[in-house]
């Protein structure tokens, strides 16, 4: 059956441009009522204003959707109120939940300020949380939510000037695989999606002809799909351009050194210690914590 988002109510932050509309349009063309929410600041977050907002909404309503405007600050506590009060007054019910807000302020970690790096924590993290603190109730009242938080490689991997959003992208997927848990028996899923698209965000970073292939719009499918009712959960999804991959924290399997072991002996071994080859995920911290401790059942390497 195909997806549909018919008699659902999604919200999506940050979409006034980039990602969050073509989200935005997306969800509306499935059929689902869109809330489409966004600041309207620059780039690093300073300013404000609905226009982009109401543009966005426009459209969906000029293709027969249905849409609504909000310009709360997704870090701001009584402005998130508002978004959902608002939501809740028009439709009365919150279905889905797609965390795309972000700013960015790069500059390598020497130079950076830390009010840089609150800054962007607050929005990316904060921005995130608050939303999603703000639905968690009426999504468990109803039995059903999708939630929908956006991570980056630069969370996963690293990149060079930019430890403020590395930290805070990364942060996310720890956010996610707590909630994942959490919602599970009230049939909220929890899901991230690692895009890689041409958007304010990296139009100065990357060639005309590699932006005309990066377009927000061809992330959307996967946004679309782990916020549909038959989502997997806690999974990170990555795309880009039409190309799609699922990413996962891993661990070795380990050996015991015993409890004697020295930083050599850890040296001395780390080939094993660090062989990916018995690498596998978990699905929550205690499933790591059993590995350990059948770990130390083995017999010590070192007696």
């Amino acid at each position: 059956m195909a997806i549909s988002f018919k008699d659902k109510v999604a919200i999506i932050t940050g979409a006034g441009g980039g990602l969050g509309r073509a989200h935005a349009l997306a969800l509306a063309k499935l059929g689902a009522k869109v809330v489409v929410n966004d600041l309207g600041g620059s780039l690093d977050g300073s300013g404000g204003s609905s226009a982009a907002a109401e543009k966005v909404v426009a459209e969906i309503v000029a293709a027969g959707g249905e849409a609504i405007a909000n310009g709360a600050s997704v870090s701001d506590d009584a402005g998130v109120a508002h978004l959902v009060k608002q939501t809740m007054d028009k439709w009365g019910r919150i279905d889905v939940l797609i965390a795309n807000a972000g700013i960015l302020r790069d500059k390598s970690f020497g130079k950076m300020e830390l009010k840089d790096f609150t800054a962007v924590m607050d929005v990316h993290l904060l921005g995130t949380v608050k939303p999603c603190k703000a639905v968690w109730d009426i999504m468990k009242a109803q039995g059903y939510g999708r939630i929908v938080v956006t991570t980056s490689s630069t969370g996963l991997y690293g990149n060079f000037g930019q430890t403020n959003y590395g930290a805070a992208k990364l942060s996310l997927v720890g956010f996610m695989n707590s909630l994942k848990l959490e919602g599970a028996k009230d049939n909220i899923k929890v899901n991230a999606v690692c895009p890689v698209a041409a958007t304010r965000m990296t139009e100065a970073l990357m060639p005309p002809a590699v932006l005309e292939m990066l377009k927000p719009e061809f992330v959307s499918p996967a946004v679309v799909y782990l916020a549909s009712e038959d989502a997997p959960t806690g999974m990170i999804l990555t795309a880009a351009a039409g190309a799609f991959a699922a990413a996962q924290i891993m661990e070795t399997d380990g050996i015991n050194l015993g409890r004697n072991a020295s930083a050599d002996d850890i040296a001395a071994h780390f080939g094993q210690i660090a062989d990916w080859t018995t690498a596998r995920p978990y699905g929550q911290g205690g499933e790591q914590n059993a590995k350990f401790l059948a770990r130390v059942q083995d017999k010590p390497l070192l007696g």
